[in-house]
């Protein structure tokens, strides 16, 4: 199973990484307005929801890793 981990410290309550993922693993805690990982056997490790985290607060660790190429995005955000 997919490790998806969620920096709590670092999460700004921005919905992104909620409203990108399209397989339903992530949902929304509204009483303490931070995602929470309720289905991570369901994960695609599409990486959109990594992707999507303008504050790099989650990370999915996929079962089986394979290295990404070096063209592939860290961030869909430029770095400052």
């Amino acid at each position: 199973m997919h490790t998806i981990s969620i920096d709590m410290d670092k999460c700004s309550g921005c919905k992104k990484c909620y409203k990108a993922c399209y397989v339903d693993v992530l949902r929304w805690d509204d009483g303490k307005k931070r995602p929470v990982v309720r289905y991570p056997e369901e994960c695609a490790t599409c990486n959109w929801c990594e992707l999507s985290c303008p504050e790099n607060a989650i990370e999915v660790i996929p079962e089986n890793p394979v290295p990404y190429p070096e063209y592939y995005p860290k961030s869909i955000y430029p770095s400052t």
